[in-house]
């Protein structure tokens, strides 16, 4: 058999599978796209196994490694998914890149400090906030 057959469809299965990772939003996708990168890689490793007629079948070793790690890599994963999920109601990539969640904030009053006080340079009670709020921010509900 000639390497070159595996070879050229490991770089195809790799190809589709960096198009899947840069190409999809949603996060479910991405992580089968990173499992069909991980099987051209396995591919790779079985095919040259072969071809360099290993005694020891190293190549075959560490796809049983990549195999393992892969599925350990896609149970956590997808965990991860479904906490977000659960917690953001999107799975959307786009939407997750921000964990801080500033644009959702509330600002709720400070009850601890309600008396005005004059700042020094006249500008009024801005707490050191650039948007001249006061008060601490709230974590927004994701009710939709």
């Amino acid at each position: 058999m000639h390497l070159a057959y595996p070879a050229v469809l490991a770089a195809l299965l790799f190809c589709v599978g960096l198009y899947g990772v840069l190409a999809r939003r949603n996060a479910i996708l991405v992580l089968m796209s990173v499992e069909l990168m991980l099987n051209a890689v396995n591919l790779n490793l079985v095919a040259f196994d072969v071809w360099l007629r290993d005694a020891l079948h190293s190549g075959q070793a560490l796809t049983l490694f990549t195999i393992a790690i892969a599925a350990a890599e896609i149970g956590i994963g997808l965990a991860i998914v479904l906490a977000v999920y659960r917690n953001r109601g999107t799975s959307d990539i786009d939407r997750l890149r921000d964990t801080a969640e500033t644009d959702d904030a509330e600002t709720l009053p400070d009850t601890a400090d309600t008396a005005d006080t004059a700042d020094t340079d006249g500008a009024g009670p801005t707490s050191g906030r650039a948007d001249g709020t006061t008060g601490k921010t709230k974590k927004a509900e994701a009710t939709t």
